[in-house]
């Protein structure tokens, strides 16, 4: 895996915007992967997840209402994507910070961008299934995707109500394939 994930992680932003560009006001109520969640939902919360990270990049730790969920319009969207692409450029990769939603302890940055690259890319497939589109990204993408997925703990927190990810699914086929399923997506389905 690359030291630095930055120039992957503007890839996925990339990947990401063009799939929202294609959203309508009528897609919105549309339902996706993610339990309880349509695709406004979903959009709400990446917009906050960018936020909420950009937030903790640049002071090494934001408060959990720095991730607060906002609605999407395409100017929201637009403005978080610019915000978390902006922070983890400035960052210092060798700094740390600490990511409430996922551990108390400080994270080094390179972990983060990590984490947030993992969250963009598996909502960009969220968001793909919700318009009835296959969104595969590039090979050396999905190899970071399936890299960081080993690593996220499989256990009873991924129950929680608003979870991004569910438990693991049996999964095999391609790397992208049992990166998905490990997040508990199952590929080639359509919405939850």
């Amino acid at each position: 895996m690359p030291d630095d994930l930055r120039p992957l992680h503007r890839a996925a932003l990339d990947d990401a915007d063009a799939l929202v560009g294609r959203i309508t006001s009528g897609d919105l109520t549309r339902p996706t992967p993610c339990a309880a969640w349509n695709l406004g939902d979903l959009l709400a919360h990446m917009i906050g997840q960018h936020h909420g990270f950009a937030a903790a990049v640049r002071g090494g730790d934001a408060p959990l209402e720095a991730y607060t969920p906002q609605p999407y319009t395409p100017g929201r969207w637009a403005g978080s994507v610019s915000t978390v692409r902006d922070a983890f450029a400035a960052a210092d990769l060798g700094a740390a910070a600490v990511l409430v939603e996922i551990a108390p302890d400080p994270l080094p940055l390179r972990r983060v961008v990590g984490a947030q690259l993992l969250d963009t890319v598996v909502h960009t497939w969220d968001v793909g299934r919700a318009l009835g589109l296959e969104y595969v990204p590039a090979d050396d993408l999905v190899a970071v995707v399936a890299a960081v997925a080993a690593a996220v703990p499989d256990d009873e927190r991924r129950n929680r109500p608003g979870a991004a990810f569910a438990r693991s699914v049996p999964g095999s086929g391609t790397e992208w394939e049992r990166a998905l399923a490990r997040l508990g997506r199952v590929p080639g389905a359509g919405p939850a």
